[in-house]
C-alpha cells in the first residue's frame, strides 16, 4: 500500500521516480483499462525500467471508460464541462482525502498558508453546472481561509469590485480566481490599481467571448487590475493535481507532479526539454485512477521543469483548462 505521507513528501527527482516506477505497478496490477492498454503496447512491468518507459494513457479514455484502480467505493465523480451534445470526462474518484491534501499541499508549496488570504471566485461558469473539481478545490479553499469576506460571486460584479477594494485598502492578502470572460466583464466595468491581490485566470471563455491568445489575454487584465503579473492555474477533471503560473505562461508543477513532452507523430516517443510537442502528465496523486497521463494540449518543457501551453491538438475539443488556442 502507497501512503499519502510518501506521494506528499516527495524531496527528490530520485524519490520521484521510484514512487512512480511502484505507483505503475500498483496500477498495471488493479486498473483494467490501464493494464489493457498496457498489454495493447506489449509494455508490462519488466519492460518498464525508469519513468521515461512507462505507457501513457490517452485522456480521451476518460470519456469512454471507468478509469479506476482498486475495487473500493466511489466517493466523488468529477465531470468535465464539454461543449453540447459532446460527451464528457468522468473521473471516478475513491478517496477525496487525496484530492484534498493535493490541492491543500500545492497550494501552500507555491503561496503560503490559506489562511492568510481571503478567497474570491468568479467562476459563474463553472457554477452553473455540477461536478466541477475546480468548484470542489475553491470552495473548500474558501471554508479553509476562514476569512469573513471569502466567497463566490456570480453575476454581482459591482460588489465584488468594492470588496475587493475594502480588501485593498486594509493590506489583506487576497486571491481573486477567475474564469477569463468574467475577469474581463470585471475589468470593463471597474478599473484597479491593486498590491494586496493575486489575480489567478483559469482560462476558458466558454463560448462567451472569442478566443484570443494569452499575451492579449494577460495585458488587457494586467492593465485592468493594475497589477504586474496574471497568474494562472492548469488543471482538469482528469487530474487531482494543478500546476501554476506566477505569470509569463510558464507553469511549475508541485513535487508529486511532472510534465513530460511526446512527439506529435509519434505518440510514445518522448522529446527532450525545449521541444513543441503533446504534453504527457505523471500525476502521482490520481493513484487511484491513472498516473500517467497523454493530454490533447501541446506544451514546451523547459531544462528547469517547468513548463508553457501553447495550443491543443487540431482535432480535439476546446475546453477550459486554462487553454488559449493559438
Amino acid at each position: 500500500m502507497i501512503s499519502k505521507d510518501a506521494i506528499f513528501n516527495i524531496k527528490s527527482d530520485a524519490e520521484f521516480e521510484a514512487l512512480a516506477l511502484d505507483i505503475f505497478r500498483l496500477q498495471f496490477e488493479n486498473n483494467p483499462v490501464y493494464r489493457s492498454f498496457c498489454d495493447l503496447l506489449y509494455r508490462h512491468p519488466s519492460d518498464v525500467k525508469q519513468v521515461r518507459d512507462i505507457p501513457f494513457l490517452p485522456i480521451q479514455f476518460f470519456k469512454s471508460h471507468d478509469v479506476v484502480c482498486g475495487q473500493n467505493a466511489i466517493e466523488k465523480t468529477f465531470t468535465s464541462s464539454g461543449t453540447t451534445g459532446a460527451a464528457t470526462s468522468k473521473h471516478l474518484v475513491t478517496d477525496i482525502a487525496l484530492y484534498q491534501e493535493s490541492y491543500i499541499n500545492a497550494f501552500k508549496h507555491f503561496y503560503g498558508n490559506i489562511d492568510d488570504y481571503a478567497i474570491l471566485a468568479l467562476l459563474p461558469s463553472y457554477l452553473e453546472r455540477d461536478g466541477s473539481s475546480l468548484i470542489y478545490m475553491v470552495n473548500d479553499l474558501i471554508k479553509r481561509s476562514q476569512h469573513p469576506e471569502s466567497g463566490f460571486f456570480l453575476n454581482n460584479l459591482k460588489e465584488l469590485s468594492k470588496i475587493i477594494e475594502q480588501l485593498e485598502a486594509k493590506n489583506q492578502k487576497t486571491l481573486l480566481i477567475g474564469v477569463s470572460f468574467a475577469l474581463l466583464d470585471l475589468v470593463e466595468q471597474f478599473q484597479f490599481e491593486l498590491s494586496n491581490t493575486i489575480i489567478m485566470e483559469t482560462g476558458g471563455m466558454k463560448g462567451r467571448r472569442k478566443e484570443m491568445i494569452r499575451q492579449e489575454l494577460q495585458s488587457i487584465l494586467k492593465a485592468g487590475f493594475g497589477v504586474d503579473d496574471i497568474h494562472s492555474e492548469y488543471g482538469m477533471t482528469e487530474l487531482l493535481s494543478q500546476a501554476y503560473s506566477k505569470g509569463r505562461g510558464v507553469f511549475e508543477c508541485p513535487p508529486w507532479m511532472k510534465v513530460i513532452t511526446r512527439d506529435t507523430e509519434d505518440p510514445f516517443a518522448l522529446q527532450p526539454a525545449n521541444k513543441t510537442g503533446g504534453i504527457n502528465i505523471i500525476d502521482l496523486a490520481n493513484i487511484n485512477s491513472c498516473a500517467f497521463i497523454a493530454t490533447q494540449d501541446l506544451g514546451k518543457v523547459h531544462d528547469n521543469g517547468q513548463f508553457e501551453v501553447i495550443g491543443r491538438f487540431d482535432n480535439s475539443d476546446i475546453r477550459g483548462c486554462n487553454l488559449m488556442v493559438l
